[in-house]
């Protein structure tokens, strides 16, 4: 296969993951604490960090600046501006830490490892990003953001890891048709 063909087919292939990013938001998404119910669980990292091992790293953020727009114009607009740009981060730093870490040991150890220091990356970096960006999207002090900043972490760390655990389990398997 030509460059040229080879560009086209790993963009479609990413087009796919867009989609599928989508429609699980579509299809899933709940609160994990009801105290802060805004804070809805989706599985939309998932199609985005197997997208970044297949990939690379670049792939995850243009992956991600995609499905977020399209999520936050569409299945997701209640959350505006606010929404597409936390997912942005948040996703961002998730896929890029791990496919960084990922891109130089393929094995399930490194996988392993990029993932967890993936989640723990976007866990630290969404505590600051809320602590910045959430007073001026939401009105309120920032006093208010860090009496939610346990819940904030909490679920920054289980949506990762949910979404980081599944990601393991699938990308072997999805890998090959990825790679094709």
């Amino acid at each position: 296969m030509n460059n040229k063909q080879s560009q086209s087919t790993k963009l479609a292939k990413m087009a796919m993951l867009v989609a599928i990013s989508i429609v699980l938001v579509y299809l899933i998404h709940f609160p994990i604490f009801p105290a802060v119910a805004f804070l809805e669980y989706d599985p939309a990292d998932i199609p985005i960090l197997i997208g970044t091992f297949a990939f690379g790293p670049a792939a995850g953020i243009l992956l991600t600046v995609v499905t977020s727009v399209l999520q936050g114009l569409t299945v997701s607009a209640q959350s505006g501006l606010y929404g597409i740009l936390m997912h942005i981060i948040a996703t961002s730093v998730l896929s890029v830490t791990a496919g960084l870490i990922y891109r130089k040991n393929k094995t399930k150890k490194g996988a392993v490892i990029a993932l967890v220091a993936g989640t723990l990356a976007m866990v630290v970096v969404m505590g600051c990003a809320n602590l910045v960006i959430t007073p001026l999207f939401m009105g309120v002090t920032v006093d208010v953001v860090i009496t939610l900043m346990p819940f904030i972490l909490a679920f920054n760390a289980v949506k990762a890891g949910i979404n980081s655990v599944v990601t393991f389990i699938l990308y072997k398997r999805i890998s090959p048709f990825l790679h094709r």
